[in-house]
Parts: C-alpha cells; structure tokens; sequence
C-alpha cells in the first residue's frame, strides 16, 4: 500500500481443521507485513494451537488479531474442545460439527459491529459458504481462499463443467479431463467426492460453496506462477482475472520456533527432534507423515511400518494419536513387537502434531512419504525435498499428479483406491508392505534418477523462496490484490460522499 492509502483491515474466516487454520494465519502475517490489519476469526480451542505464532507476530509489530468465537459445543451434541475436523472423535459427528460451524455466523457478525477500525474486506476459505451473508451484511468485498493448487482446480472445474463425472461410464478405466492445456487422464474412482455418486446432505453443501465462489469478488491461491504457469491463466480467466497467488504462504516463517510450532505445539521438543536429525547423514532421512485427517486402519498402519523397517533407511514417522479401536489395536502391536525399541537407532516416531517444516528443512531429511495434501505438497517443495506419494481422499489424487506426472520430483506408492474420510474400515489394506518397501528404497536408494530429482526439487523451492521474495511474483499478487482492495474502498467512499 502507499502511504497515502488508507490501512485497510481484513478479516480472515478459516474453515477449521489443521490444514485449512494453517495456511490462513500464514496469510494475516503476509497481509500485515504489507501494512494492512489482519484479523482472524477463530474459536477457542483453535485460537490456543495458534496462539503463540500470533503472540510472536504482534510482537514484532506486525498488526495481526486473534477475534475468539465461542464454538456451540453444547447446542449440536459435540464434546467440549472438539472444535476442528481432525479432533471429532469419529466421522458420525461431523453433521454437528457442520451445524455449529454454521451457528458462528450470529457471534461473527454481532463481533464485527463492534470493531474498530470496521473491516474492509473479509477473506473467507471457500468451505465456509455463510460468509457470504456477512459480507453481504457489512457490505464489504468477500474474498475465498482454496487451500490447493490452480491445476487441480482447474480439474475439478473442467470435470464438472463438461458433465465428465455424469457421463463417464467405467470408475476404473481413464478418461480425459477435457479443455486442459495439456491431457491429463485420471479415473473416475479417483474425483474428489463432491464428484461422485449423489449424496443429498454434501451435494447441498457443495451447491452453497459453489454459489459462494461464484459471487465471491476473487480467489486466493496458495501457490506461486512459476510453479505451474500453464495453469495459472486459465484458472484465472474462469475467476474474470480476480484469482492471485501469493504462496507458498509457509515462506513467511523465518522464526525457529515458528517454523516447530506452526499449526500447534509440537508433541516433540524441538531440541531433541534436531538432535536426531543432526546425528544423521545428508539427504538420508525419510519423513512419513500421512496428514491431520488420516485415519488408516490398525493393518494398513502394521504394514508401513513393517515396510520402513525392512527399507533399511532411517526414518521420521509421525502417527495420529487417538482413542479409536484402530489407533489402539495399532498401539498393542507396537508394543507387542517391540517396533520401537528395536529401530530405536534407526527410526524417530513422534506420537501426535510434528514441527514438519522444521523436520523437513533440515539437511538430512532425503524424502517425504506424503499423503499429497497441498501445504505438506508444498512445504516439501519450498524444501526441496522429493516424495513418495500416498494420496487418500480429496484433490490429493490430482496434487498427485502434480508432484509425479508435471514437476517429475516423486514416486508413485501405489495406491490406486480413493478411500473416503471416515469409511476406512470398509477399504482395508490399500497398499501392501512390499510396494511400500519398494517405493522408499526407490526414492531413497542413492541413483543418478534420485539425484537429478533432488536438484530438481531443490530448484523448485528457490523459485518458491524468489516468489515470496520483494519483487517476486507471489510479492507483487499480494500487492496487487491489496492495491485491488483499497480501489474498492475509494470507490465505496466517493459513492457515500
């Protein structure tokens, strides 16, 4: 902004769960940085796993807020703290989960009359369809955020519009994204669910968000131009050109203890997780973390870690913790065969929330097993860390192909089953120990393909950092988005006067 410009205020209005938060405080820092107010609405629960990062950003001056709702706990059935996908209990509470984010809309509003000084924006992750009557209300441009990349967007907008998912007959024979700028082929069993069989309850859901992304005056994107031109353009014609990326958002962290606590307070010191790794070799490290949301079943769980141990290759492996029968059945058989103990010299296991960007910055991590969520996607790349990818649900079969088949810095595990969240049991075992062995010694395995990958992806994280750089593209979107705003709030007061 220029000095003479007014300091705008935003308002930033996460979905809650781990991997949507995340990425929106990154924001608040990076709009605060450029001079503008940055106020994020969160619950309680949710403010505390994000409080500190914040506390250190306002500390160093820069205008970022915390504006704690109350999440109705009580009214829609939920335990007491549950507050974000990745801690309901079971996928059965998720209606409730649903109902109570939608009873925030009241709070949020009587909160914002209130404030000082009156938002001029609000900036809304695109799950949260409400907020287009807040914005409506405060007569204010509302803007979304998409946690993912513009080419898997644009898949699922080019599958919808063509009526790809209605007229594709087989589920497990390929077909043609159509109107791509190169072909992409994908089965139909791998589209995000919201493109499959009908579901009144989420296709009711769905119908809200799309509206909402329809009437919203942009997009924001956390991912940079350099990293996927091609489908940068015409993902931003189908937004009439309000579509800005401004990733990767994680860069704004310089801070160590930012980089161990973002998202929440590591379940491992930082010291001692750093002490490990700086015992071990460069580029010998495998990282496996499988997301925020994964739920793998006690069996699929036995069979990557037989895999890990018999790879031969030491490891960091990050396990959700839980109180549900898998996740205990997985606990006896950890005990039971003495895994632990027995790769105590060779293997880290961190029971619960990782510092993965610290993790996966360091100089000995040599790969990452990942379940292709973006932020993990794209936190391995600003590393320059290549992958092995296990994608679950989601746009993560389409992130997949990014990582794969576009960028060329992963290996496929071999996971050909889209398992939907919370349906687990129902799939079984995906993927057996042997491909799993196979796909570790074949990224971490010392070859002349796995180093040319390792440049590759290394080249891939400096372009990254340049985009995030003054001047650099994700640097110059922000501004332009900013400098957007403020044109909007000129012409909102001349129209009073």
């Amino acid at each position: 902004m220029a000095s003479s410009d007014p300091q705008l205020h935003f308002v930033l209005v996460p979905f809650m769960a781990q991997g949507h938060m995340i990425p929106m405080v990154d924001i608040a820092k990076l709009l605060a940085s450029q001079g503008a107010i940055a106020t994020i609405a969160i619950t309680q629960h949710n403010a505390l796993r994000h409080k500190a990062i914040i506390d250190r950003a306002m500390a160093s001056g820069l205008p970022v807020r915390l504006l704690q709702l109350r999440f109705p706990s009580q009214e829609v059935g939920l335990p007491e703290g549950c507050e974000s996908v990745d801690t309901l209990p079971s996928p059965d509470y998720s209606p409730g989960f649903f109902a109570g984010n939608e009873l925030l809309q009241g709070q949020l509003e009587e909160s914002l009359a209130e404030i000082e000084p009156k938002p001029d924006c609000l900036i809304s992750d695109a799950y949260i369809p409400w907020t287009v009557g807040v914005a409506s209300k405060f007569q204010i441009p509302r803007v979304i955020f998409h946690g993912t990349c513009c080419f898997s967007l644009l898949c699922i907008d080019m599958i919808r519009l063509s009526g790809l998912h209605e007229s594709a007959d087989s589920s497990d024979e390929p077909v043609l994204i159509p109107n791509m700028p190169h072909p992409i082929q994908i089965t139909k069993d791998k589209f995000p669910a919201s493109l499959k069989k009908p579901n009144p309850a989420s296709d009711a859901f769905m119908k809200k968000i799309r509206e909402g992304e329809e009437s919203a005056y942009g997009v924001l994107i956390n991912s940079f131009e350099e990293l996927e031109p091609e489908y940068v353009e015409p993902f931003r014609e189908l937004r009439q050109g309000k579509a800005w990326c401004i990733g990767p958002v994680s860069l704004c962290h310089k801070d160590e203890m930012d980089l161990a606590e973002r998202g929440n307070k590591a379940s491992i010191e930082k010291n001692q997780c750093l002490k490990w790794l700086d015992s071990r070799e460069p580029n010998s490290v495998l990282y496996v973390c499988l997301g925020s949301l994964s739920r793998l079943i006690a069996a699929q769980l036995i069979e990557l870690g037989t895999a890990l141990e018999a790879s031969e290759h030491p490891f960091i492996w990050v396990i959700r913790e839980g109180e549900s029968k898998q996740t205990l059945e997985f606990e006896n058989w950890l005990s039971r065969e003495g895994f632990e103990e027995r790769n105590k010299d060779r293997g880290l296991l961190i029971k619960g929330w990782a510092p993965q960007m610290l993790i996966l910055s360091h100089q000995a991590i040599g790969g990452f097993l990942t379940h292709c969520g973006w932020n993990s996607t794209l936190e391995a790349l600003g590393a320059g860390v290549p992958m092995i990818t296990w994608p679950l649900f989601g746009e993560q079969f389409f992130n997949e192909k990014v990582i794969v088949d576009i960028l060329k810095v992963g290996y496929r595990v071999g996971v050909d089953v889209y398992v939907e969240w919370g349906q687990e049991e129902r799939f079984g075992v995906v993927v057996k120990r042997e491909e799993i062995e196979r796909g570790v010694r074949k990224l971490m395995d010392k070859s002349e393909e796995n180093e040319e990958m390792r440049i590759r992806a290394k080249e891939i994280g400096e372009m990254g950092r340049r985009a995030m750089e003054s001047g650099g593209s994700s640097h110059l979107n922000l501004s332009h988005f900013i400098q957007d705003i403020v044109n909007q709030v000129r012409e909102k007061a001349a129209l009073i006067q």
